[in-house]
């Protein structure tokens, strides 16, 4: 062990560190893991994005011929699950595990290398799952012929064709024979165990590793999105993880979970998989609700009005939140009481969505509002997010749910919910935060150009949905007849849609030429209010050179700022000092750093998943059990290798 003092200019950082590629495989740095699921979820997102636009080519015109039915159930299905799977969900967790930390005064999160096997099991998991389409097969229903026409039973190249849902029986052994589905359900449960994961570990670093002084009702309301979005998915993910299970053991051992033919119940896995997929719905969107927290009062140059009534409506939000799952039910057959009963407290949780939408418009009311990129984002967000909200509170209504269910109305409904709320908040975050990434500025020309393309394109797209489905189209159909007279509105979608393709590859554009190019950003660019802001850009390894102490909310804004007689701000004259100093502390600790140690048992942990994956859906093959058995060994070899690693190493000395 090295000794425990050392020079004013020394610090200790993490021991056996690689360098280049091998930094990345083997690092358990917050930051690092933030950075690859942020880059890992946006490459899904384009994949999820081109599939959109091969669906909406498909329905461009009336009788399309671009894909026949199982092939539009393929995309479909594909895109749904990896829109909500692949790219929301773990680009939240690329915000969480970068700026949460940051945001309490953390130098990590609580457990290092259980933070990187999260990152690994959902890389491998969206590996396995996008392999169906090289590896999954497909067949007819009993008695029955393959979907478009396919007359082998055992064609490779399809993939999970059920629905992001995977309905049963039509998703049971039943009526989807072949090995797709199979995919489906066990790579959403190696997914399920990523997320578990991070959640378990985020909520022990926000209750264990907040900065002095740092009390609850002083945490920035995204740590606190993050701790709510953390116990939705430990209460919810195991709710799922039984109704797979039981998909599993339908596909792969023969029982009889949802046969309703030999006495199951289909019914029984909409109620599981609503009991989580209705909070699921928020795990996506407080992410991006918490951004737009942090980011209204910076540009509105105000505190965020109702602090704590946006903190508690977060966590009224989340709690209700598992009481409306079978809203989405009421076209199922459950019993007039049940049906009245979910529509109340549908209606019920849109007052804590309300108290948040007006404590927003309270922040900006009479504030000094700067139009910056981040700011359009999250105005954005707060405008098409009422619109989706509103569109919802129309579902509570019984009957107007059954002329709407199985609509584009609802279609429409769920992305102005999702892509106007939880993907402009996205944006929003990555505009505001990318200094701390790279210590360069965004282009505000081009991120303009990106905001107001994707605020058109996504009226163009979602909005004539509404009117499509309230005329009768139905979804998730293939195509449709010339005389329903679909095919204007149906064009006007796709227009939309490739202007919103348009305006991402214009961010790809900006994010490439900004992270080379782009105006340096220097220590505190937007002039902000919560401690992350006080360390140097880019983030140091260390994140903070002096464990910081907190003495009031939005810390890093009252060290700048004084308030006059009437409550306004009024810059310190000492303000340049404290920025200057708290910099040369960012740079240069003034004492000795001990992180953890980088690790390869995390990436060999999660590669695990992939042959247990393969082994479960293949043990009736030669291999296939074999597989199964090395995939058992390398997880459990992983995890003995793991706990003999030692917890402190041989540092490495380096002069600042």
């Amino acid at each position: 062990m090295a000794s425990t003092t050392a020079p004013a200019s020394t610090i200790f950082r993490r021991p056996k560190q690689t360098s280049g590629w091998m930094s990345w495989l083997t690092t358990v740095d917050h930051k690092k893991i933030g950075i690859m699921y942020g880059y890992s979820a946006f490459f899904f997102f384009i994949l999820g994005g081109l599939e959109a636009l091969i669906l909406r080519l498909q329905l461009a015109g009336p009788n399309g011929t671009v894909l026949d039915a199982n092939e539009y159930n393929a995309m479909f299905t594909m895109h749904g699950t990896t829109m909500i799977f692949l790219f929301v969900m773990p680009v939240g967790a690329a915000f969480f595990n970068y700026m949460m930390p940051l945001m309490i005064g953390a130098r990590d999160v609580a457990f290092p290398r259980m933070n990187a096997l999260s990152f690994w099991i959902f890389i491998f998991g969206g590996i396995f799952l996008y392999s169906s389409f090289l590896f999954g097969t497909t067949g007819p229903p009993a008695g029955g012929n393959l979907p478009g026409g396919a007359t082998d039973a055992s064609w490779l190249g399809s993939t999970i064709n059920g629905g992001w849902f995977m309905y049963q029986p039509n998703a049971g052994p039943r009526f989807s024979t072949g090995t797709v589905l199979d995919f489906g359900a066990i790579g959403l449960q190696i997914l399920g165990l990523a997320s578990l994961i991070s959640a378990v570990n985020f909520i022990a670093t926000i209750f264990n590793m907040r900065a002095k002084g740092m009390k609850l009702l002083r945490m920035p309301v995204f740590v606190w999105m993050t701790l709510v979005v953390a116990f939705l998915l430990l209460f919810s993910l195991p709710i799922i993880a039984v109704a797979l299970f039981m998909v599993t053991f339908d596909r792969q051992l023969g029982t009889l979970f949802f046969d309703t033919f030999q006495g199951g119940d289909a019914i029984l896995w909409q109620h599981l998989f609503w009991l989580f997929g209705h909070p699921e719905v928020y795990i996506l969107i407080l992410p991006a609700m918490g951004i737009v927290s942090e980011t209204l009062p910076v540009f509105s140059r105000k505190p965020l009005f109702g602090y704590p009534a946006v903190v508690f409506a977060g966590a009224a939000i989340g709690f209700l939140g598992f009481g409306v799952w079978a809203h989405h039910m009421f076209a199922s057959g459950i019993t007039p009481v049940a049906q009245a009963a979910f529509g109340l407290a549908t209606m019920t949780i849109a007052v804590p969505t309300g108290i948040k939408i007006f404590n927003w418009m309270g922040t900006m009311w009479m504030g000094k509002i700067k139009f910056t990129t981040p700011m359009l984002f999250s105005l954005g967000f707060v405008a098409l997010f009422v619109i989706g909200g509103l569109s919802g509170v129309t579902h509570s209504i019984v009957p107007a749910d059954w002329q709407q269910t199985d609509t584009y109305y609802i279609v429409a409904h769920f992305h102005y919910v999702l892509f106007g709320g939880a993907i402009f908040g996205i944006f929003a975050g990555l505009y505001y935060w990318f200094p701390k990434l790279t210590g360069r500025m965004l282009s505000e020309r081009l991120g303009k150009l990106h905001f107001w393309l994707m605020f058109v394109g996504m009226n163009l797209t979602f909005g004539p949905m509404h009117w499509l489905g309230l005329q009768g189209m139905v979804r998730r159909t293939w195509k449709y007849p010339e005389e329903y007279n679909f095919g204007t509105w149906n064009m006007v979608v796709t227009v939309g849609a490739y202007t919103i393709a348009l305006s991402i590859l214009v961010f790809m554009i900006n994010w490439v030429r900004s992270k080379r190019r782009g105006a340096e950003s220097g220590m505190d660019p937007w002039d902000a209010r919560t401690i992350e802001w006080s360390i140097p850009n880019p983030t140091p390894e260390w994140n903070f050179g002096v464990n910081p102490e907190v003495q009031a909310l939005d810390d890093w804004w009252h060290r700048k700022y004084d308030e006059d007689d009437e409550g306004r701000p009024v810059r310190k004259a000492e303000a340049d000092a404290t920025i200057a100093q708290f910099h040369d502390q960012g740079v240069n600790p003034p004492a000795p750093i001990h992180l953890p140690s980088p690790s390869y048992f995390p990436f060999l942990a999660g590669s695990a998943f992939l042959a247990i994956g393969y082994g479960v859906i293949y043990h009736t093959k030669g291999w296939g059990l074999p597989l199964l058995a090395f995939g058992v060994i390398l997880l459990l070899s992983s995890m003995i290798g793991w706990s003999l690693e030692p917890i402190e190493e041989e540092h490495e000395e380096v002069h600042a």
